[in-house]
């Protein structure tokens, strides 16, 4: 057994970034043709059955054997149609859409989406990056039902707001909420809780668990 926490965690015991976790920088990564493997034949075939390909991506990254496609946010709902319904690609599923916040950027709330061809078994990702100040881009759900309640959450947890949604309201959060608690400048603790008066302190502010 031994005598501090998780990750060298020492003094809060808390492991949310103050018990000397540190996060190296990240590098904007762009991939050049060939990708390698299916990935060319995914984006030749969209580049063919979608004209404004050139337009409407604005990179393309391979890393750690996953294909990102980072699409204009005006563009996403036509690019998943296409994704959806060309032979060549058929990405029949929409396994999950959710959000990511990078304060460093100018357009920092990401949409992620995770697409799944059953027909011939892959996978890929699309990224759109919006700012906080104009956090819209169109909702993929009448391309998409499954969309629906996850975009929800992405709303909900970081404020970014899908046009054409049937019904973009909160789905974890109390419809009154104050803020979106999954951005990187929500506080993390010290929010009174409705039990008693009592308030959840911040991270570095908790006892040690010893």
């Amino acid at each position: 057994m031994t005598d501090h926490g998780a990750f060298g965690v020492k003094g809060s015991g808390d492991t949310s970034g103050f018990g000397g976790l540190v996060r190296k920088p990240g590098t904007v990564l762009e991939s050049q043709r060939p990708f390698g493997g299916w990935f060319d034949e995914v984006t030749d075939s969209l580049e063919e059955a979608y004209p404004e390909f050139a337009d409407a991506i604005e990179r393309v990254v391979v890393d750690r054997g996953e294909l990102t496609l980072h699409v204009k946010p005006e563009r996403i709902a036509e690019v998943c149609q296409v994704l959806r319904d060309d032979e060549g690609l058929r990405f029949e599923l929409l396994s999950s859409v959710s959000g990511a916040d990078y304060p460093a950027e100018e357009r920092r709330l990401h949409s992620v989406y995770h697409l799944t061809s059953m027909t011939y078994r892959r996978r890929i990702r699309l990224e759109c990056a919006v700012t906080v100040e104009n956090p819209h881009l169109p909702s993929v759900t009448a391309v998409y039902p499954t969309a629906d309640w996850q975009e929800r959450e992405a709303w909900d947890m970081f404020g970014i707001i899908y046009d054409g949604h049937p019904n973009l309201t909160r789905i974890l959060m109390p419809d009154d909420w104050d803020g979106h608690p999954q951005r990187k400048d929500y506080p993390l603790g010290g929010v009174p809780i409705e039990y008693k008066g009592v308030e959840i302190p911040p991270p570095d502010q908790r006892r040690s668990y010893k």
